[in-house]
């Protein structure tokens, strides 16, 4: 008796499993099948002038960080602010992320100017379909270019000049961008260091006073940083600081 109910269980569930298949089997036919190709449409010239176009764009906004560091103010303010940081001896006080954000608003800040320079004479005419997009990539490049080369020691111009053996150019526009780039980062990086030295000179001067200290007490064990700091940072909200360090990277554009 319990093999034949267990027989008959096992049918019902065969026949349950198989009316069960078969609206799946049925639904299969009703789903749309999707097909999707990289690399479809015409092998015309325009498609394949349109795909190259698209790879440079996204090209360039790939480097658009290193645009934004070499080209602009960024490169001194935040290393003068970094040099702040260090000659305070505060390790991550301000943290990095203020830090740069700070540089970047400085920089739209000093940059106004040629921002809207690039804008006037190349963003809005493009849009307004007046030229072409080569003609705008020419017009926004001579903005920076005056910006860099105003900026630019005519040494550091002339190293990547002669190296690359071009011609002594007659005017700005005629500077190539692959010699000024260069040539007015590392004029950047002097000017942020002069500025560097002369914001660690005062420190410095605390710091040999306090560590004179500590030696003619005979306290050698203290670490001298630590007495320092405080003096430090009161020196330094006494003469306004970062007010100071503000004015004169302003200062020196």
């Amino acid at each position: 008796m319990n093999k034949t109910w267990l027989i008959l269980l096992l049918l019902v569930g065969l026949g349950g499993f198989g009316f069960a298949v078969e609206p799946v089997w049925a639904a299969d036919d009703l789903i749309p099948t999707i097909d999707i190709q990289i690399g479809g449409g015409e092998n015309s010239p325009e498609g394949t002038a349109t795909t190259v176009k698209l790879l440079l764009l996204l090209t360039v906004l790939s480097v658009a960080p290193a645009i934004l560091l070499l080209m602009t103010c960024f490169t001194r303010i935040i290393v003068v602010l970094s040099f702040v940081r260090n000659a305070l001896a505060t390790q991550q006080m301000p943290p990095n992320q203020v830090l740069i954000a700070l540089a970047m608003f400085m920089t739209f800040f000093v940059m106004a100017p040629t921002f809207a320079a690039v804008n006037e004479t190349a963003v809005q005419p493009f849009l307004a379909g007046e030229i072409n997009q080569q003609q705008a990539l020419e017009a926004a490049v001579v903005p920076f270019k005056e910006f860099m080369a105003k900026h630019t020691r005519e040494k550091d111009l002339l190293l990547f000049l002669e190296y690359m053996q071009a011609e002594r150019p007659a005017t700005v526009q005629d500077i190539p961008l692959t010699a000024l780039v260069p040539a007015f980062a590392i004029s950047e990086l002097k000017t942020a260091f002069q500025i560097g030295f002369m914001i660690f000179v005062p420190f410095l001067v605390i710091d040999m006073i306090v560590s004179s200290v500590l030696m003619g007490m005979g306290m050698m064990m203290l670490p001298p940083v630590m007495i320092s700091l405080p003096f430090k940072i009161l020196l330094f909200i006494m003469v306004d600081g970062w007010y100071l360090v503000v004015k004169s990277l302003l200062a020196s554009y």
